[in-house]
């Protein structure tokens, strides 16, 4: 029986969070509320991935071939989100990544801590 092959991933938006679980098993996930950066990688094969970071630098890596309306739709209620900046970016892939958002809010201050 000769059919589609399986996709090696899925991934779904909601308004909590992406996440994205591949074939193996594995699961990639973050909350929108922890998003701090989000980059456009090309490769070589020009394919083109969204990745979403939080502070300690885990993400979720979205391909554009997983992405939707609803993705892209969400990705304009990050504070000060640059469509523009997207859509250059998406435009003319390089090698490497390219920082199209970074969160405004300053990071959380490190708790003073006490050396006995």
């Amino acid at each position: 029986m000769h059919g589609n092959p399986a996709p090696d991933s899925y991934v779904y938006v909601t308004e909590e969070g992406v996440t994205r679980h591949y074939a193996d098993g594995s699961v990639d996930a973050l909350a929108w509320e922890d998003v701090v950066e989000v980059r456009i990688e090309g490769d070589e094969h020009a394919e083109i991935h969204y990745i979403l970071l939080d502070r300690q630098g885990q993400g979720c890596v979205v391909p554009r071939s997983a992405t939707d309306a609803s993705f892209l739709t969400r990705l304009r209620y990050l504070p000060d989100f640059d469509l523009d900046r997207l859509a250059t970016a998406v435009a003319s892939p390089s090698d490497g990544y390219v920082v199209v958002w970074r969160s405004p809010d300053p990071p959380a201050p490190l708790p003073d801590l006490e050396y006995d």
